[in-house]
């Protein structure tokens, strides 16, 4: 217990909580000198809080370790280039590491953590409306400072960023674990920037959880003014902590497309990289290029309330459709590096399953690239109802439309790929195919919504929520469970549970179906999203109390799942050799990875998915010379 609480983790923590208490200090101080303060407005002011909550980001950086070595680097002292020989077992994943395998590994478990709490958010308001009438988020309760509205309010909100959020993470996870190892990397181009990347979102995920008891927010995840510049102060901690996580994101980004571009194995020509390499490349363009305008919205709204500043006030000029504009410019091609990466593992895993090649790699390769370039021209199809010029409707819509050319060809490839496959059904190749029709009906139920007339009428139902809930479960849950299956081996040398695997998969799909399907039901019927009540006589009880139990069973599979993952670390059944019968390189070395990956390096002979192909070889590992003379 005590190696815990020295961990770096908890160091940050404590410095965060201390830097929040400086910062908020140095504002009441000056308030206090300047003749501001007042007995009710001592110290819990919004400046106070907003700065506080800054300075306490700082501080955790400082205070966990994660940028000595520059500060070291910039008074002139060298610094070692790996601290992993400091830590050993489980003390390194609470630490700072520059291994890309244990960065993605923190990446991922703090993601499923925030996934587990966001649904457990979700649990709570979607009891709240399996009936009608208030049950237990009454306008009596207090709660944080809220009442039940209030609170469902702020819960439901908080449900949707932390989500996002934690789907971001599980991207990078995924992404830091498997890319190097995919281009026989020893490591991230920028190791510590890699573990810069991962620690600045510990805060950040702070931050969030901080609004839920500084007043929450009723803004919905989008955080549109002028509700936001109304709202309490725990909305001022869901914009830092968005802005916060962003920096993540970002330089995430640059380091994933540095490590592409400059450390592939000699023979990876662009189209013989793997093509999880290209779903990861497209990701990181738009992430990296993207981001920045949501940052910039909420930081806007920030300065709007700290100082008094007009952007999206019209009594002052502003416009708050501006904050749309803004906003939607990133978050639309968000959805894409939520989906890009969970596309590229299941055409990863698919022609493992199928022993044979998949079917049109480079046409899946540009695909990808070409989604996340039709990706920023979407935008505004989201604005359809908000007043915006109605001459920009109509290439909004086309634009929108065109997305599904490029998803489609990834669709025809997958099916071709499978027919006449021998197909073998372990739990990575169970998630890959739900993955693939949960997509489906997200991108079936997509074109609609794309469409101006049929938008106008279903844009702020829960037909909306249904659509938006299949396209990122298929688009990234799914494939990220069917991830976490298929690498689980390679990153602790021992297997999951197949049966609770199955358990989870058969538990999830159908609840899943039943949820969304039930979403997208009382949402033709005109129920509108972000309620917290319904009128009975509608009669939606019935179909509510079916989504509710849907959405238990949902998190009880989840529970397993976090279960079977933890309890097969230390007692899964041992991985030996090449357990999936891969042809990707990182089977080819025993599980786990060694520390520095690859011993040999390998020189890449053939095509990436050449299976069933007789006599095929993708990856050569290069004899040194000395052993070569000596046979």
């Amino acid at each position: 217990m005590k190696k815990f609480f020295s961990t770096a983790l908890m160091r940050g923590l404590f410095w965060q909580l201390i830097g929040t208490l400086v910062g908020a200090g140095l504002v009441t101080g000056i308030r206090a000198i300047m003749g501001l303060s007042t007995t009710d407005t001592f110290f819990f002011t919004e400046p106070a809080w907003v700065l506080g909550a800054f300075f306490g980001v700082l501080f955790f950086l400082a205070g966990n370790g994660s940028v000595t070595d520059w500060f070291k680097w910039a008074r002139g002292i060298e610094t070692p280039e790996h601290h992993e020989e400091h830590y050993s077992g489980w003390e390194k994943y609470f630490n700072v590491s520059l291994d890309h395998k244990v960065i993605g590994i923190q990446y991922t478990v703090t993601a499923l953590l925030l996934i587990s709490i966001g649904g457990l958010f979700a649990l709570i308001f979607r009891t709240e409306l399996a009936e009608s009438g208030l049950q237990f988020l009454t306008l009596d309760m207090k709660l944080f400072g809220q009442n039940g509205p209030q609170l469902y309010n702020t819960l439901m909100s908080l449900h949707g960023m932390i989500m996002i959020v934690s789907i971001l993470l599980g991207v990078a996870g995924i992404i830091n674990y498997v890319v190097p190892l995919l281009l026989g990397a020893q490591d991230m181009a920028f190791p510590r920037l890699n573990a810069f990347s991962y620690w600045i979102a510990v805060p950040a995920a702070v931050l969030l959880l901080m609004s839920l008891v500084l007043g929450g927010f009723g803004t919905g995840w989008t955080g549109y003014p002028p509700l936001s510049a109304r709202a309490p102060v725990g909305v001022q901690m869901f914009f830092l902590g968005v802005w916060t996580a962003g920096w993540s994101s970002i330089l995430g980004a640059l380091n994933v497309i540095a490590t592409v571009i400059r450390m592939r194995s000699k023979g990876m020509t662009a189209m013989r990289m793997p093509i999880f390499v290209w779903a990861a490349v497209a990701t990181s363009i738009i992430a990296m290029t993207a981001t920045q305008l949501i940052g910039l919205s909420f930081q806007l709204v920030m300065f709007q309330r700290l100082l008094g500043m007009g952007f999206f006030d019209p009594a002052k000029g502003g416009n708050p459709v501006l904050f749309q504009h803004l906003f939607w410019f990133y978050s639309h091609p968000a959805v894409y590096v939520f989906v890009l990466p969970g596309l590229g593992v299941i055409s990863e895993l698919l022609p493992v399953f199928a022993r044979k090649p998949l079917f049109g790699y480079r046409w899946i390769a540009m695909s990808s690239m070409g989604i996340a370039l039709v990706g920023f021209l979407v935008w505004a199809h989201h604005m359809f109802t908000s007043g915006m010029n109605e001459y920009l409707r109509v290439p909004f819509m086309y634009s929108t439309l065109l997305v599904a050319i490029p998803t489609g060809v990834k669709f025809f490839s997958w099916v071709a790929t499978i027919w006449k496959g021998k197909l073998s059904f372990e739990t990575p190749m169970l998630f890959v195919v739900g993955a693939i029709v949960v997509f489906l009906m997200g991108g079936l139920t997509g074109p609609p919504n794309a469409t101006i007339s049929v938008d106008l009428h279903l844009h702020d139902t829960y037909f909306i929520v249904g659509h938006f809930h299949d396209t990122i479960f298929g688009g990234f849950v799914f494939p990220f469970f069917a991830a976490l299956y298929y690498w689980f081996p390679k990153a602790t040398g021992r297997r999951m549970n197949e049966t609770l695997g199955k358990i989870h998969f058969w538990l999830m799909t159908p609840s899943f179906f039943v949820l969304t399907l039930g979403m997208m039901d009382v949402g033709l019927l005109g129920m509108r999203r972000r309620i917290v009540d319904y009128d009975p006589a509608l009669g939606f009880d019935n179909v509510h109390l079916v989504m509710t139990i849907a959405g238990y069973l949902i998190g009880l599979s989840v529970m397993i799942f976090i279960y079977n993952f933890f309890n097969s670390i230390k007692k899964g059944e041992k991985a030996e050799g090449n357990v999936w019968n891969s042809r990707s390189p990182e089977w080819q070395v025993p599980s786990p990875m060694p520390t520095h990956n690859y011993d040999q390096p390998f020189e890449v002979v053939g095509e990436p998915y050449d299976y069933g192909l007789p006599g095929s070889k993708y990856v050569e590992f290069i004899v040194p010379a000395a052993k070569s003379k000596h046979k």
